[in-house]
């Protein structure tokens, strides 16, 4: 089982294809709103418009992304939460059924081999997830996602294409009457239950069994919290992928916008970036399927292939120039610490920039460490916007390259041995004035290291407050089936016993991105137009100056 902790993806990483951003979830926590902050009933109609609009459109993806982004601006609104759970349940199924491995798996799998597979799934959260697990609301997120399923293009095409809607419609309506009136309060009861209506549906409509017990499957993970989830066999070779920092692929990070796929960056040096791919180009075609036919769930899975093999695309650049290219999957590793530089010689501070908590990150950030110790370094600002985390233990070990004695974390869990405080050692301490840039989007393993660098008054924070996503998950393989089980395991908290989740890391130095800073002073670098960059920069150069 692999400890680790991430924020949830808002863009894919494209190893083959789209990885999952790896591990993590949300605890509550209460927020202060101040009263001119409270909900417009005007913008809260907008948001239903614009999430309107990008269901009618399949756009699943970014329909998540734009609920989520609105529960995080109107919380506890019931409305939002239940679009929310209705676009993470179609885009789970859109990813699945656009997965191969997860496809395959399931024209090889018996109604007995799924049952045996939920059975496990079931136990292991019973084990391990960090709340007692609920059963009955484990059952109905089930009916809830074959519910919906069945409502799914993605789904239907291949389950049911040659079914009439409204026999659909009907047995939707008919099973729904049936599951009000069943209950499970046990896993046995639990599995009985999917059982009956696996050959309910069967009988009705006639779809494979197995089919059925997996949706079921799927909604009871999707039912402990927002990141726990099943991992197909192609998910999970991604994941530990990520955790190993490589990657078979093209070397460059997606998001899904505007019916294409817009590339959020380009790995130095991979194939992506040798055949002149550059941040900011826009992927319209996939080996002859253009984007306005397809999913970009589909495209980003069409990337996909055997190290060696090749994909043609068509991309097209900011100035709407096209380009038709035919790009090499290769093995690609990803660097967890880039932009390695003295960014201000007089005063000799250095900076480095923490993509994310990986296997590999502590050798990349000791070599980085050294390489600005032999340039004249005295004060290093590390930068962790953007980046949604990783592996706990890699963000331990960042944090006590800085912090010689004391607490960097603690974590809490339903099992006792998901308790545990992890401690900082003098040794390999580097004593060098630190500054951290955090943003809205630095979430989990960044902001375990950023409470660690504030709470024990090792340096300062500087930018936005942080994602607020304070817990630990672990990654499960399974042993029925060649795929796995992400499960959040437990919550963790800052040196000072604060939760991190929905609150974040609040940064010594606001600063926005749009807006002058208000804590620091000076002008700024003139080859320099990132404002919190430079803020850190002045707020550096005015404690050394007072040193």
């Amino acid at each position: 089982m692999r400890k680790s902790l991430s924020r949830i993806p808002r863009f894919f990483l494209l190893a083959v294809v789209c990885c999952l951003l790896m591990f993590a979830t949300t605890v509550s926590a209460q927020v202060e709103i101040p009263t001119g902050a409270l909900p417009n009933e005007t913008d809260v109609q907008q948001v239903f418009r614009q999430g309107s609009l990008l269901e009618q459109q399949q756009r699943w993806g970014e329909a998540l992304t734009h609920y989520e982004d609105a529960l995080r601006e109107f919380p506890g609104r019931q409305d939002i939460e239940q679009k929310l759970t209705t676009a993470r349940i179609h885009y789970d199924v859109g990813r699945r059924y656009n997965d191969s491995s997860y496809v395959s798996a399931l024209q090889q799998m018996q109604e007995r081999n799924a049952l045996d597979v939920y059975a496990e799934v079931l136990l292991k959260i019973q084990a391990h997830h960090v709340h007692s697990p609920d059963w009955q609301n484990l059952l109905e997120r089930g009916t809830t996602q074959l519910d919906v399923a069945l409502t799914d293009e993605a789904f239907l095409d291949k389950n049911l294409a040659e079914l009439d809607q409204q026999r659909i419609d009907g047995f939707r309506r008919d099973f729904r009457n049936v599951m009000r009136s069943n209950t499970a309060q046990s896993r046995q009861e639990a599995r009985n239950q999917v059982a009956m209506v696996a050959r309910f549906a069967a009988q009705n409509l006639g779809i494979s069994p197995q089919v059925v017990v997996l949706e079921y499957m799927c909604g009871a993970l999707g039912a402990l919290d927002m990141y726990s989830s099943y991992l197909t066999g192609a998910q999970l070779d991604d994941i530990m992928s990520q955790i190993e920092g490589n990657f078979v692929g093209l070397g460059i990070e997606l998001k899904a916008d505007q019916q294409s796929l817009l590339i959020v960056s380009v790995i130095p040096g991979g194939p992506a970036a040798r055949a002149g791919v550059q941040d900011g180009d826009r992927i319209i075609e996939v080996d002859g399927n253009n984007m306005n036919d397809i999913s970009t769930d589909a495209a980003a899975n069409m990337l996909k292939g055997e190290e060696g093999s090749s994909v043609k695309v068509i991309v097209v650049a900011p100035s709407n120039v096209r380009r038709h290219l035919e790009i090499r999957r290769e093995r690609v590793e990803v660097p967890s610490v880039e932009d390695v530089s003295i960014v201000d010689r007089d005063y000799g501070i250095g900076y480095l920039k923490l993509t994310s908590f990986q296997k590999t990150t502590l050798r990349d950030f000791d070599a980085a460490l050294w390489k600005l110790h032999q340039q004249g370094m005295k004060r290093l600002i590390v930068d962790v916007r953007g980046n949604p985390g990783g592996l706990l233990t890699a963000s331990v070990e960042v944090a006590d390259k800085f912090v010689s004695s004391g607490t960097i974390v603690s974590t809490r869990g339903r099992s006792p041995r998901e308790d545990f405080d992890y401690k900082a050692h003098s040794a390999g301490t580097w004593r060098v004035p630190l500054i951290v840039l955090v943003d809205g989007d630095s979430a989990s393993a960044s902001e375990i290291f950023a409470a660690a660098i504030k709470d024990n008054r090792r340096g300062r924070i500087v930018g936005e407050r942080s994602f607020g996503k304070g817990s630990v998950q672990g990654i499960f393989p399974l042993n029925l089936a060649k795929a796995g089980v992400r499960l959040t395991t437990a919550k963790f908290y800052s040196p000072h016993g604060h939760p991190i989740s929905d609150r974040g890391v609040q940064p010594d130095f606001v600063v926005r991105a749009t807006a002058k800073p208000d804590n620091a002073t000076g002008e700024s670098p003139a080859d320099n137009t990132d404002v919190v960059l430079n803020a850190g920069v002045q707020i550096a150069r005015q404690q050394l100056s007072q040193r």
